[in-house]
């Protein structure tokens, strides 16, 4: 049988939105398949533009300075 629901991913585990509209029993196993409703592919997309024409040069500063802890907690 091929149903689909929705859910929520919370605390690594999913959580079904509307659990009385699955027909299953306790400990039934099932296979899932991950469809995200989020535009996650347009993140993905904006974020591979970041370094879009920058010198590699530039890119490296940015990358050294990204990579720097020496003052993450604000300490010297």
């Amino acid at each position: 049988m091929t149903q689909t629901v929705e859910a929520i991913y919370q605390n690594g585990s999913f959580r079904l939105i509307r659990p009385n509209n699955v027909p299953l029993r306790e400990g039934q196993n099932v296979r899932l398949t991950i469809e995200s409703t989020e535009d996650g592919d347009d993140a993905l997309a904006l974020a591979g533009e970041v370094y879009e024409g920058l010198s590699e040069d530039e890119i490296d500063e940015i990358e050294q300075i990204a990579r720097d802890r020496t003052d993450f907690f604000h300490r010297k």
